[in-house]
């Protein structure tokens, strides 16, 4: 592996990582402070994550990905979808094996209930999806 593929995959996980913390900072507040259920609050917040992360991809991860075409910007929304899609899957298939709303432990007096595990999770298996596919439709 080439040492410009390893430092893409390292934008790619800080530009994922800034995608994540607004994503469960959103999913937090639509479900703690507006008492969402968690499968309406999570692609919500998935979505402006999708928006934060594509910015950053296209600004600083995949060279060449500026000079975007319709095409290629389409194609960049419908692999978000199919995310989102796997997302939910997800997100309600862990919900039935183990539940989501059991504390797990407490941070600065804030309880950590087992949606966030859940959402964790989801995050880490599409992010693989993420990566294969935007590297395809934003280097191509």
């Amino acid at each position: 592996m080439s040492r410009e593929r390893i430092r893409e995959m390292l934008r790619f996980a800080a530009a994922g990582a800034a995608g994540f913390a607004v994503e469960l900072g959103v999913l937090i507040l639509l479900r703690e402070k507006l008492g969402m259920d968690t499968l309406l609050a999570a692609p919500i917040a998935f979505l402006v994550s999708v928006a934060v992360n594509y910015l950053i991809c296209v600004a600083w991860v995949f060279s060449g990905a500026r000079e975007q075409s319709r095409k290629k910007q389409a194609a960049f929304l419908l692999t978000s979808v199919a995310g989102l899609g796997i997302n939910e899957v997800l997100m309600l298939l862990f919900r039935v094996l183990w539940g989501e709303d059991a504390v797990l432990f407490t941070v600065a007096s804030f309880p950590v209930s087992l949606y966030v595990l859940n959402k964790v999770l989801a995050t880490g298996i599409v992010l693989i999806w993420n990566y294969i596919t935007k590297r395809k439709v934003l280097t191509r």
